[in-house]
């Protein structure tokens, strides 16, 4: 992969990238440095500070700093939540109400480590979500958080009862078929086995909302991935009970 392939602006100060699905932010003490994005810019620019970080399956959208100053300014941003952080994703089922908030303070897992949980004595934890469109099966849903926690989106989805689809910690690693979709999907006979539409966490950091150093607005924006929007393409067009509540 190359890092020009996957940068959606840069200035002097920052770079913005379209972090894949399957990367880490970071390198962790098993990992190769060149199989996280930090790595790799790494190698890229020489220098370069992480500002924030998204979960390895999570897509999409990701700041990091090319220099001190700018990781002191964006950093103070981040944790003075002075940035807008927009997702878009793929829920199991339909909910209601079609728009609300979660304010659920989340810990870690008392047993399970990289596990988190809600609970009354965790950190404080908003999320405001609204969905886009409803398949029945699938709920295409837009969420902000309001705070940072560690899987903050995906819990806060298991707590509605309506886990990110192919969350193998929060919910069911299953993926999404097209079987599951089609009523009269039929499998190839040259092929024994039938590929998933996704077989990852459906989750993606759609955009970011934030002023920079310099006091201007900057709006930046990730499109679906590939894979994402192939399992939305397919609900729309063979879901019966698809109703599209935001255009």
């Amino acid at each position: 992969m190359r890092i020009n392939d996957i940068i959606i602006k840069e200035t002097a100060d920052y770079v913005i990238l379209n972090k894949p699905a399957g990367l880490l932010t970071i390198p962790d003490r098993h990992d190769n440095h060149l199989d996280s994005i930090q790595g790799l810019l790494k190698k890229h620019y020489g220098e370069i500070f992480t500002v924030h970080r998204l979960d390895k399956d999570t897509s999409g959208i990701i700041l990091f700093a090319k220099n001190e100053i700018a990781h002191k300014y964006y950093s103070q941003l981040f944790e003075g939540r002075n940035v807008k952080k927009f997702y878009k994703g793929l829920v199991n089922g339909q909910l209601h109400p079609a728009s609300g908030s979660v304010d659920e303070p989340i810990m870690e897992h008392p047993t399970i480590k990289g596990r988190m949980v809600t609970n009354r004595k965790g950190k404080a934890a908003l999320t405001d979500y609204v969905v886009e469109e409803s398949f029945g099966l699938y709920s295409l849903v837009k969420l902000q958080i309001h705070t940072g926690r560690t899987h903050q989106i995906r819990l806060h989805m298991k707590h509605l009862g309506h886990p990110i689809a192919v969350d193998e910690q929060y919910g069911t690693a299953a993926p999404v078929l097209l079987s599951s979709i089609k009523k009269d999907y039929k499998l190839s006979k040259r092929v024994d086995e039938e590929r998933p539409l996704l077989s990852r966490l459906a989750l993606h950091a759609w955009q970011l909302h934030f002023t920079d150093q310099q006091g201007e607005e900057v709006i930046v924006e990730a499109p679906l991935p590939k894979d994402i929007q192939a399992v939305v393409t397919q609900l729309r067009k063979n879901s019966g009970r698809s109703t599209a509540l935001i255009l």
